[in-house]
């Protein structure tokens, strides 16, 4: 069979639709740099290769569309997944996303079919993310003050992408996928706090704030790109559900209690009864 490109296979949705992909028995060629057939974003002199004799392909930029030169790179990578023959794109978008927008705009004009999943906030930023620690030392910081998300679970995601990939009738589809309800900060400090077992509180913190905590753990250019986004997404705009699960799926998404339970009880946060 045709392989399936999975470009992120390492990150938090490429691992899952990778892993989910090999599961159902498809031909999956990992998109990584130390794959067999290597992937890099800065090594456009791997794309060819990579796409090479490709049915479909999951597009992930990592660390994210808003990083300068991201659309550009996407621009150059569709045009050698046209002349490759790939047939269909999925891509991860961002919700709110000023830079995401142009770069679906660069896969819808790209050729192949395409599906678009616009994602909103990982609910797993909390147990594999940037806010792993401060959860494990009782706080959640973050900016946006009372502004609420609808914070999406990652297998739904990879679930809505798998779907895309392997099945009939999601072409030209744009699926905005959210969790079934908006939630602020605090509420979700809250639902941690049942999940662990040990109080979690919700820590609002400035943008400047937030730029140095990343900062800290991924160096001032990545806090930039991460800041600027935080700034521009947490003004109340993504405050409405989106129904991409339901219309991809046929069923409802994880709710983030049942997240945030079912990672307490996997033993993934150690202060988990």
């Amino acid at each position: 069979m045709q392989p399936i490109l999975v470009i992120g296979a390492n990150g938090k949705t490429g691992s899952r639709v990778a892993s989910k992909l090999q599961a159902l028995g498809h031909a999956v060629r990992l998109g990584s740099r130390n794959a067999p057939i290597p992937f890099d974003w800065e090594a456009p002199e791997t794309w060819a290769a990579a796409l090479s004799g490709v049915r479909a392909a999951y597009i992930t930029y990592f660390p994210d569309l808003a990083f300068p030169g991201a659309v550009e790179k996407l621009d150059a990578l569709c045009r050698t997944a046209r002349a490759a023959g790939v047939g269909h794109l999925v891509l991860l978008s961002g919700r709110g996303e000023h830079h995401a927008r142009l770069g679906e705009e660069v896969v819808r004009n790209a050729g192949p079919d395409f599906t678009i999943v616009r994602a909103a906030w990982f609910a797993q930023n909390f147990s594999e993310g940037y806010l792993r620690d401060p959860v494990l030392a009782g706080v959640l910081p973050m900016p946006g003050g009372d502004v609420v998300e609808p914070i999406i679970d990652v297998d739904d995601i990879a679930d809505v992408v798998v779907a895309a990939l392997t099945e009939g009738g999601h072409e030209g589809e744009l699926y905005e996928v959210t969790g079934p309800r908006l939630m602020s900060f605090a509420e979700m400090a809250g639902e941690l706090s049942t999940a662990i077992g040990h109080p979690i509180q919700y820590l609002p913190i400035s943008f400047e704030e937030f730029h140095a905590n990343v900062a800290s753990a991924g160096g001032d250019f990545v806090a930039d790109v991460f800041t600027a986004i935080a700034r521009e997404t947490l003004d109340g705009r993504n405050a409405n559900l989106g129904d991409g699960v339901q219309r991809a799926l046929g069923r409802a998404p994880r709710d983030f209690a049942d997240f945030a339970r079912a990672v307490a009880q996997a033993g993934k946060w150690p202060l988990a009864a």
